[in-house]
């Protein structure tokens, strides 16, 4: 994959699935197959959330750094972004969001997944671990997918939470793609992307960037 696919620049890797989203154009079938057999064991297996361009990072990023959107400690409670310094902001937001240039979601390989038949009436979508634990409206769901996704290549790089990128069972992956752009992507490309473009905190995120890589973009299970 090209390094203007791998960093979310362009869309040329990409197909349309189910209106608006966009993933791997060898990911279609795979997922599809994986939509069929959900189906077939009750579920209807959506996707919330696939590719998300550079510029759609950005702008996640930029306003949690500034303040705009909530932070959340590791049990997804709000912090008072003031008491915060510099390194402690950026480590709070790697959590929970990925670096502009960085996030698996632009491979177009990597989504969010949910059953919109088991939000209860007047519940909007939050992608939290509470939604898919025991007590969870997408816990079974969930468990299904533990199951059954790997027979389709798919599987959690978030399964557990491994002092980077926290708890994310929303979250799966096609291994067999994601695993060659995970190696192309190198930390020149990342800091090159970062500095060229409207990123805040990007002197420190540059600094910051050997640990950045291993510890939230390779650290996976």
């Amino acid at each position: 994959m090209k390094i203007t696919e791998l960093t979310g620049q362009v869309e040329s890797h990409l197909t349309k699935i189910a209106g608006n989203i966009l993933v791997h154009h060898d990911v279609v079938c795979p997922f599809l197959a994986l939509q069929k057999m959900a189906k077939q064991a009750g579920f209807n297996l959506q996707i919330a959330s696939g590719f998300r361009s550079f510029e759609h990072q950005s702008v996640i990023w930029n306003n949690k750094y500034s303040g705009r959107t909530s932070l959340l400690d590791k049990n997804e409670l709000p912090l008072d972004f003031t008491q915060l310094s510099e390194l402690e902001k950026l480590h709070t937001i790697l959590r929970w969001s990925a670096l502009p240039s960085a996030s698996r979601h632009h491979w177009g390989t990597d989504f969010d997944i949910y059953d919109p038949s088991l939000l209860p009436q007047g519940k909007k979508l939050q992608l939290t671990c509470m939604e898919y634990q025991p007590t969870g409206y997408f816990y079974e769901l969930s468990n299904w997918l533990s199951d059954n996704m790997q027979r389709f290549g798919f599987y959690r790089p978030y399964q557990t939470d491994q002092g980077g990128v926290a708890c994310e069972p929303w979250h799966i992956s096609y291994q067999p793609i994601a695993n060659d752009c995970l190696k192309a992507l190198t930390t020149t490309a990342i800091h090159d992307l970062i500095m060229k473009n409207n990123v805040l905190g990007k002197s420190l995120i540059c600094q910051q960037l050997p640990m950045i890589y291993k510890q939230y973009i390779c650290n996976i299970n």
